[in-house]
This record gives C-alpha cells, sequence and structure tokens, in this order.
C-alpha cells in the first residue's frame, strides 16, 4: 500500500489519540479511555492479540499453548464504537505535522502514545545477536520450543559423545526473573519428563542446564533472603548456577566466558537485558538511559508537546525511584491508567495528577511448590509453597479472557499432578515455494 496515503480511519470532531503498542501499558490505557467516550481511540500494534509476557516461558517448556497467553484485540474491544484497530507497524513520527508513517500509510493524531515496550538487548555483540535465542514474543517462544524438542530428536541419532553434548545441554544467561524460571522449568522437564519421552538418551549424566548470571546474586531488586533462596532451590533442582560470569561471545557452538572458560552448546537462551524501542523521528534529547524516553510525571516525552510513553520504553523519575522503575507489567498498567485519568480530567476542566508508582511486590517462581515473594510494605519476604500458590492465583486472574484461564488452570493442575502434559509437540510453518 502507498505510505504516502492516509490510513482508513473515519474523521470525528473528537480529539484522536493514538497508542502505539498493546502489551500492559498501551492496552490498560486504551480501555480505560474506551469506557467514556470522550476521544476518538486508535490503536496500532503488528499483532492483533495481547500478549501476557510473564508466561512466554511455560509456552517455550510446552506447558502451555500459545493460544493460552494471547487474547484478540478486537474481542476485547467488541462493542466499543469510539476506537479503532490496524495492524500495521509505526516506522516513524512527524511532531510537526502530527503524523506517524506505517507501511499501510500516514495517520494524523492529536496526542499520541508510545507504548512500544523493549526488545533483547545484545549489547552490540553481534554473534550473540545471531546465534542466541531470545524470548520476548509468542513466537520466539515458540521458536525455542521448536529448537529444544528439535535437538533432542538429533541426539538420538546422534551417536558421538561431544557432537551429542552440544544438542542437549542449554545455557540460559542472565539471572533476573525470566532466566530464574526458565531455569527451573528446565530443570523439572529434565527431571520428570525427558526420561520418559527420550528413555534412550542418559539424561542425568548428560544432560546439564545453566544459569549464568554477571552479578553475585540471582534476582536482582529482590531482597537478599530471596535471591538467596532461589538460588538454593535451583541447586537442589541440579541447575548449574554460574555467578560472577559474563558470556564474551557465542558463535553457535561454543560459548565463551570472561574468565577463559567456555562451554559446548548450540543453545543460549538470551535473558540478559533489555532495551527500549522509541520510535523514529523524536529528538536525541529525547532518548535517555537503556535506549528509553525520558518523561517527565505526567508521561510527556522530553522536548516533545502531545506525545507521551508508558510502560518499559519510559523512562521517568521520582522521589522514591531517583534511577527509573523497574520494567515491569505493574509500573505500564499504572502508568496506562494514571494517563488515562489524565486525559479524562482535562477533557473535564480538572487537574492533571502526578504519577507515583505503587510498588506492590515481587515475585518469581522457580518450580512446582517453589517461589518466592518481596511484599514491599509490611516489608517482609516469604517462599516456598504458598508463595508459589500465590504466584499463580496473581497470574491466572491477570491473563484476559476466561476460556484463557480456565485452559491454563487446568494445564497448571495437570502439571502437578503427573508433569506430563501432551504440548511437546514441534510445529512448524509451511514455507511455500514461489
Amino acid at each position: 500500500m502507498d505510505p504516502t496515503t492516509k490510513i482508513n480511519i473515519p474523521e470525528s470532531t473528537r480529539e484522536r489519540i493514538v497508542i502505539i503498542g498493546g502489551g500492559f501499558g498501551g492496552l490498560q490505557l486504551a480501555r480505560k479511555l474506551t469506557r467514556k467516550d470522550l476521544y476518538q481511540v486508535v490503536l496500532i500494534d503488528k499483532n492483533n492479540y495481547h500478549q501476557f509476557q510473564p508466561l512466554f516461558y511455560q509456552v517455550a517448556m510446552a506447558g502451555l499453548e500459545p493460544s493460552s497467553i494471547v487474547f484478540p484485540f478486537r474481542k476485547l474491544f467488541q462493542g466499543k464504537k469510539n476506537i479503532f484497530i490496524r495492524v500495521t507497524e509505526v516506522t516513524s513520527i512527524d511532531p510537526i505535522k502530527k503524523t506517524l508513517q506505517t507501511p499501510l500509510g500516514f495517520c494524523n493524531y492529536d496526542h499520541v502514545i508510545i507504548a512500544t515496550g523493549a526488545d533483547t538487548n545484545f549489547f552490540g555483540n553481534e554473534n550473540i545477536a545471531k546465534y542466541a535465542l531470545p524470548m520476548k514474543s509468542v513466537s520466539e517462544a515458540l521458536y525455542l520450543r521448536n529448537n529444544i524438542l528439535d535437538d533432542y530428536e538429533d541426539a538420538l541419532t546422534t551417536p558421538d559423545y561431544d557432537p551429542r553434548q552440544e544438542l542437549v545441554d542449554i545455557v540460559i544467561v542472565g539471572g533476573g526473573p525470566t532466566g530464574v524460571e526458565l531455569a527451573g522449568s528446565l530443570a523439572e522437564m529434565k527431571k520428570h519428563i525427558l526420561p520418559k519421552d527420550y528413555p534412550e538418551l542418559n539424561i542425568e549424566e548428560e544432560v546439564d542446564i545453566y544459569l549464568v548470571q554477571s552479578g553475585g546474586e540471582l534476582l536482582k531488586g529482590f531482597s537478599a533472603e530471596s535471591s538467596e533462596k532461589a538460588l538454593k532451590y535451583l541447586e537442589d533442582m541440579g541447575v548449574k548456577v554460574l555467578l560472577n560470569s559474563r558470556v564474551t561471545d557465542f558463535d553457535g557452538n561454543l560459548v565463551h566466558f570472561n574468565d577463559g572458560r567456555s562451554i559446548p552448546t548450540q543453545k543460549v537462551i538470551w535473558a540478559a537485558g533489555i532495551k527500549g524501542m522509541p520510535v523514529d523521528g523524536l529528538p536525541e534529547t529525547s532518548v535517555t538511559y537503556g535506549n528509553r524516553l525520558a518523561v517527565d510525571r505526567f508521561g510527556r516525552v522530553k522536548d516533545t508537546e502531545n506525545i507521551y510513553a508508558v510502560g518499559d520504553v519510559a523512562y521517568m523519575e521520582e522521589p522514591n525511584w531517583p534511577k527509573g522503575h523497574p520494567q515491569v507489567a505493574q509500573v505500564a498498567m499504572q502508568m496506562g491508567s494514571n494517563l488515562a485519568r489524565n486525559f479524562t480530567n482535562r477533557i473535564k476542566g480538572k487537574e492533571e495528577v502526578l504519577f507515583t508508582y505503587n510498588d506492590k511486590g515481587s515475585m518469581a517462581t522457580v518450580g512446582r511448590a517453589r517461589a518466592v515473594v518481596d511484599v514491599p510494605k509490611p516489608k517482609f519476604q516469604f517462599g516456598g509453597f504458598f508463595a508459589w500458590l500465590l504466584w499463580l492465583l496473581v497470574h491466572l486472574f491477570a491473563i484476559l479472557g476466561t476460556r484463557n484461564k480456565v485452559f491454563v488452570f487446568i494445564n497448571w493442575v495437570v502439571n502437578y499432578i503427573n508433569y506430563n502434559q501432551s504440548l511437546r509437540l514441534i510445529i512448524k510453518p509451511k514455507i511455500k515455494e514461489l
């Protein structure tokens, strides 16, 4: 389609708010705005569905089907006449003309909210970017699942020990919640599933799971007690945790470390960092730490007008968070809610409200009946079965759609009983020859 044409969106007497990205922040903002018919809302996303990112790792580990953690935007907004959804990407923004450029054409705006989230940060290492496996989308999680299962199938027909080790050993880089949860899930797969599915392999002796963390502790930002507890859980499950170790290179067959060590493997799962994804066309002064957009307490992007940012792409400082907020779903959703409230206040002539993050705590699961929870007010932490149960409940209620909640709950119950859902399918798209 000709990018110089205008996207087909009906004109309105109401001001137009364009939201770029349907993640936690953008979706929360859109849902709040569509409850009151005060603005024309346009939601632009490259997918036609919302992805529940905290459970990507369970799709990758064959614990859940992808359809269980996604929800179509159009179904969510059925009956809402003041929102228009367009499945495309925003390639650039023109703050002077107040237009957005997309492959479908351009779109005018009165206000635009950038909620594009974050992408994997490979820290400039081209080899790692080429060969490592990221997990920032459902499609990447499904690709990782296919890759893991494919390699175990190949291991059955690989008689030599060293080439087989490259296929069955897995290195996870990054000791945050994603890395910890992945490592725990892989450890459970190694113990309970692989011996049944691949009895020809010597799983206990040959399969090694490594979790690499550049710092001296796991779960940075959690309490020291939770960090130590997570480490103990993983080590008890057989995960080889390498603290104070930094991966410097990966060529597809060998992982290299800063101290000269190396580990043979064909699978490196990269969970070591993220960077913001701002839209091209903004002033250079708007971009700050971690490739994020500097915003004030109202969400306005620095050195711009009528341009806002929420979620992982936004960098906001406040007294209790002088180095910015953590890039987690709760921050994004609260930013979206606050911005929606301010847009409503603006129409009604009320004063706008400064954003203040309400930290409800942090949690991470390591495996069945193993999790850690940090509660800030009153400050305390706990782990074990009740922490794991709380993690399940919080995530279950946060998933969109009754059907998805039911399917996820059933899968978790089956997994708790016997670890043996029949979801370990290698599903690949058919490539049509031209």
